[in-house]
């Protein structure tokens, strides 16, 4: 391993840098100085990367089903996505490898199974039987468009119509064709000259297995006779047909329309329909038609013993009702309830007490699919409540901005959330339990709590407790309560600057254990709020308006820069405390007319009556500043134990004391530097006639540009964090011609803002400030976009009384240090390795008065760190952890020698490094836009762990993906979804056990007596030998260019489950008995159970049995 020679001790100081080999490279030191071996647990075998789980509702849904004997919901997407949902904590999600949308879902009801028909004409057989399901059987369609598939109850063979009007079907066992097809050409009239269109409906009729039912998109229905093949009854109807559902008991059925109207048809009468209702079509008078109306997309037809049956519809609204949400409409005897819906209807689901079609259904509620939501009513209720959703589907209620995840807080903090977040539930949800319950859930290995805390468009903050691979919201916080809404459209003078969302949040900065919490918003505002358990009404809420300049004097060098000497404070050294008048903010002008002094948003000035939870302690706004809107902020920081908060933009930094509500420091970032500025810095385009206003900002030329392109909202195209620019392409991109700045896209005007040098990172910490400190003190560290880490001294004075009297003073201290790329993400070492934390103040109570311990009271807590170290340790040494985009370095403390250096990646850059605690140790992990999450040790930077994951598609995923303790990270996959993943080879070991199980085994229903309807029906064998007509000695074989069978991946576990026959119904039963660990005994009665109660052998068991005997399952 080569060691730099002592000249390049400087290296950590140095703009120009020599670039590092991959390796990590130990410093060579100075005599005397002593730099002590770190003994580093973590070794590659520690690491191992794999998704967990993925929470929130399923982006761009398309399909829906349910088994109403496991009680199992299955959703699928656009993007070929399934997502399972049983009892609250129990969900699945799968994805099927090509991508295409699901057009429909059906499960294998109580065997554990699920077929998926998507658009690209394939069927596929999902075994449920594992935790994690696998496909056991793929079916490809090579001639034929799929467009809708029927498995009867208790029946292996499914019936596929296609886009040509002809119907398949398909042996669900083996997932082979069978030669029995019929032929479009067939069902229809010969006498018909047209093609009736695509099968949007296939089902068999309830009380006869024999005959089918087939619906044509033209408006033609077929009774089909299976054994006769042929055509029982044609149904004609002058409008497009766009579902049918059966009467249960089988003589009437009912279709619905494109032009809005419901026909409801006797099975023996084809010649013309019982009754047309038409549910939303204004009643004209003359007896003549009503009028048209949307169409029907789908119907449902239900009965119940003790009543009116249930007609359930999407769809069928009168042209008339524009702007009207979507509705659904549940028709029961005399009364028509029109629920309507937040999003349009994707699918509905009627769930019934019964799996049997040919029984009295009993339906008992609606699950209803929308675009982005999924709602359960209540149809046992009056007035149809809805069900409260326990899932956690509501991520998206307003779009995410911004993430962060916390592993391994304080254990009080989960219960404190809570206790507040239940006074915000709603009312008025059904008093019934939620009726998906099925499967179990898993064993949580994980015990330590876990937060995931997002940031959305419309100014709300919601906690979720993630604890155990579950998610449940704990808290919702609205920030936007602090400002005064826009009554009006023409009423908006200054939120202006923003498209839409100017509430929308950016950056959450969150202190676990003093429960502090500052958010900094899209128009340049920053929130601090303190948690309380009291309700309290506040008078008048805190403000500071802060003036955050970016103004470079007409100089070409920074030799001549005004600096002010290092020694002294700079900036506010007396604290400006907060003006007498709360809002002082009157919409000033410059002498030129151009807006100033002005903020984004206006402050309440009501009286605010606060709930118990996040209590808004003081709001500061960044304010306009001669005609140019402030800039959005890139970082931000806060700390409780020194009653502290700083953020920063591309124009500077400012350090705000929230104890005493005052500005401690507003600086531009090249003050920062003093006279130490590396950098010749240029104004942009200086004007000739200076403002005394301060007007003069580097880009002032473009203070006509249109106001809108200054400050996107995150949820609009361009991103709230911007990416920075490789630092070669960051100077001056000046542009000196007027007329063209005047018109330049925001994409330009963007680049132009991020020239400059930006403040990235923040990080308050007691460590050494200086070279010659001897003992550590509290300070900030700054990171900047440009690659520069400079130190900011703080000096406070003493707690109690003293804090809130005498000014915290702050100074730059001269010390900085250089990396490539902007910096990221800094922290802090012990002699030791450990982590030294920044200091905190355990939350307590505010706004109850303590009578005794007043000192006690106001004590700093030093917190613990992973393995505590002595003070005197402390103030030996230490090391500073900084990660930029493109590299990592350890320096030595108090010598601000590099000790350690790693090029992360030379062609890429680092979206998000964190330095977290894993297996008793700490680690850097980053993840870099080229899909690449790599972990390196610490201090030595060794390469841990270097995979490849997901490239960079969008910018959703750079803005919420977060690393966090004990190997845990997310990021947003979709705009509705939270992806988990795991970078800890012990979390991925314990992943099965933590999943829930889908399948239980439960006892089919008894069907229901049939002989009493045998006898209303007609008589006559109502069941039918499905074997003996579709299998292959009869039909023979289908042809082989029609379908192409590709086995699944499904593995020796999807082997158990996909066991037929009478051999491998006998092992499915024990398998699923022995792995609960019930007696032997059990097995024969349940064995017999399964079998009376499946299709295959109801009444020809015994012969199929004598026929198969001798065959495996896999002969078939």
């Amino acid at each position: 391993m080569r060691k730099f020679n002592i000249r390049k001790v400087l290296d950590g100081l140095t703009a120009g840098s020599s670039s590092a080999s991959q390796q990590p490279q130990p410093q060579q030191h100075t005599p005397g100085s002593r730099e002590p071996e770190v003994q580093e647990t973590l070794q590659s075998e520690h690491f191992q990367l794999c998704k967990t789980v993925r929470h929130g509702f399923p982006y761009q849904p398309s399909a829906l089903a349910f088994d109403p004997v496991q009680k199992i919901l299955a959703v699928g997407t656009q993007t070929g996505a399934l997502r399972l949902f049983g009892r609250p904590g129990v969900e699945c999600y799968c994805q099927h490898d090509s991508g295409a949308a699901v057009i429909q879902l059906q499960f294998l009801i109580n065997e554990g199974a699920l077929v998926s028909a998507l658009a690209d004409d394939t069927l596929h057989l999902w075994n449920l039987r594992q935790k994690r399901p696998a496909i056991l059987h793929s079916l490809k369609f090579c001639r034929e468009r799929v467009t809708f598939c029927h498995l009867p109850f208790q029946s292996k063979w499914l019936y596929v119509g296609t886009e040509r009007g002809n119907i398949h079907i398909v042996n669900v066992e083996s997932f082979t064709l069978s030669g029995y097809v019929i032929m479009w050409n067939k069902a229809i009239e010969l006498s018909s000259k047209s093609h009736p269109g695509p099968i949007v409906h296939i089902s068999d009729n309830p009380m006869d297995e024999g005959k089918l039912l087939i619906g044509f998109e033209s408006g033609t229905v077929v009774l089909w006779d299976l054994k006769s093949k042929k055509g029982d009854y044609r149904y004609t109807y002058d409008e497009a047909i766009h579902s049918v559902a059966w009467h249960h008991e089988g003589k009437q059925f009912i279709c619905s329309h494109s032009d809005g109207t419901l026909t409801i048809w006797n099975v023996r009468s084809p010649t013309k329909p019982v009754q047309t209702i038409t549910p939303h079509g204004k009643q004209l008078k003359d007896g003549k038609k009503p009028e048209p109306c949307k169409p029907i997309l789908k119907v449902e037809f239900k009965t119940s013993r003790s009543g009116e049956p249930f007609i359930i519809l999407s769809g069928g609204l009168s042209y008339d009702t524009v702007g009207r949400r979507p509705c659904l409409t549940v028709m029961h005897g005399k009364s028509t309830a029109v629920l309507e819906m937040d999003y349009s209807i994707v699918d509905f689901l009627t769930l019934c007490e019964t799996p049997y079609a040919n029984d009295f259904q009993e339906p008992y509620a609606v699950v209803v699919l929308l675009e982005k939501d999924l709602v359960l009513i209540d149809l046992a209720q009056n007035g149809y409540p809805i069900f409260e959703n326990p899932y956690p589907l509501s991520i998206h209620e307003s779009p995410v901005t911004c993430c962060e995840y916390f592993a391994d807080c304080p254990v009080d903090l989960i219960p404190a959330l809570y206790s507040v977040g239940a006074r915000q539930k709603r009312q008025g949800y059904s008093k019934k339990e939620w009726p998906i319950n099925g499967g179990n859930w898993g064993l949580g290995a994980q015990s330590y709590p876990e937060i995931i805390i997002t940031g959305h468009a419309d100014g709300s903050i919601k906690f979720w407790d993630a604890s155990a691979i579950t998610l449940q919201v704990l808290y919702k916080l609205k920030t936007a309560k602090v400002f005064e809404k826009s009554r009006n459209k023409d009423d908006k003078p200054n939120t202006d600057i923003v498209d839409e969302d100017p509430y929308a949040i950016q950056i959450i900065s969150w202190c676990p254990e003093s429960r502090m919490l500052c958010i900094a918003g899209v128009s340049a505002h920053v929130i601090i709020y303190r948690f309380s358990k009291q309700e309290v009404i506040i008078e008048v809420i805190p403000m500071l308006e802060v003036r955050l300049l970016y103004e470079i004097n007409d100089v070409e060098s920074p030799e001549s820069e005004q600096a002010p000497p290092l020694s002294t404070p700079v900036g506010a050294v007396s604290p400006q405390p907060i003006p007498p008048q709360s809002h002082p903010s009157t919409s000033s002008s410059s002498s030129d007319g151009l807006r100033d002094n002005v903020p984004c948003l206006k402050v309440k000035n009501s009286p605010l009556k606060q709930s118990p939870g996040y209590q808004a302690e003081l709001v500061i706004q960044l304010v306009w500043v001669g005609g140019e809107p402030p800039q959005q902020i890139t970082s931000l920081a806060v700390n409780s134990s020194y009653g502290l908060v700083v953020f920063g933009n591309c124009n500077g930094i400012a350090i705000v004391d929230y104890l005493q509500k005052a500005v401690l420091l507003n600086l531009g970032t090249i003050e920062l530097y003093g006279s130490n500025d590396p950098y010749r810095r240029e104004p942009r385009s200086p004007r000739k006639s200076r403002q005394p206003s301060g007007a003069g900002l580097c880009d002032i030329n473009e203070g006509t540009v249109v106001p809108e392109d200054r400050c996107k909202s995150p949820t609009s195209a361009k991103m709230s964090r911007k990416l920075s620019l490789p630092t070669d392409l960051k100077p001056d991109l000046d542009v000196k011609d007027n007329s063209f700045s005047r018109s330049r896209s925001s994409s330009v005007t963007s680049i132009d803002k991020e020239s400059r040098e930006a403040i990235s990172a923040l990080h308050f910490c007691e460590t050494f400030t200086r070279k010659a400190d001897s003992s550590p003190s509290p300070c900030l560290w700054v990171g900047t976009t440009l690659g520069t880490v400079l130190v900011i001294a703080l000096n406070l004075p003493p707690g109690g009384e003293q804090r809130l009297l005498q000014p915290v003073i702050v100074s730059p201290s001269g010390t900085i240090l250089r990396l490539k790329g902007g910096i990221l993400r800094m922290a802090f070492l012990d002699t030791t390795g450990c982590l030294v934390p920044p200091a905190y103040e355990s939350w307590r109570e505010h706004n109850v008065p303590e009578e005794k311990d007043e000192k006690e009271k106001l004590k700093k807590k030093r917190p613990v760190s992973v393995s505590p170290s002595s003070s005197q340790e402390i103030s030996e040494n230490q090391y500073a952890v900084i990660c930029s985009e493109k590299q990592a370095k350890v320096i030595s403390l108090p010598t601000q020698n590099c000790a350690y250096k790693q090029n992360i990646t030379e062609t890429s850059f680092v979206l998000r490094g964190d330095i977290v605690a894993l297996s008793n140790s700490i680690c850097l992990a980053c993840f870099c836009a080229n899909g690449h999450i790599m972990t390196f040790s610490l201090p030595s930077l060794r390469p841990l762990l270097d995979v490849y994951y997901l490239p960079l598609t969008n910018m959703r995923i750079a803005r919420t993906f977060c690393f966090t303790n004990n190997g845990q990270a997310l990021y947003l996959v979709s705009p509705t979804e939270i992806q988990r993943l795991t970078y800890s080879q012990e979390t991925c070991e314990n992943l099965q056990e933590m999943l829930g199980e889908l399948f239980t085994p439960v006892e089919t229903p008894e069907a229901p007596n049939r002989g009493f309807f045998k006898g209303l029906f007609g008589g006559g064998a109502q069941s039918l030998d499905r074997e003996e007509l579709f299998g292959e000695s009869s039909s023979g074989k289908a042809s082989r260019s029609l379908a192409q069978h590709i086995p699944g991946p499904g593995g020796i576990e999807g082997v158990k489950g996909a066991a037929s026959g009478v051999v491998g119904e006998l092992a499915r039963a024990r398998l699923a008995l022995d792995e609960r660990g019930q007696k032997l005994g059990d097995l024969e009665e349940r064995t017999t159970a399964m079998l009376s109660s499946a299709d295959s052998f109801s009444k020809h068991a015994h012969e199929m049995m004598l026929k198969y005997k001798d065959k495996k399952w896999y002969q078939f």
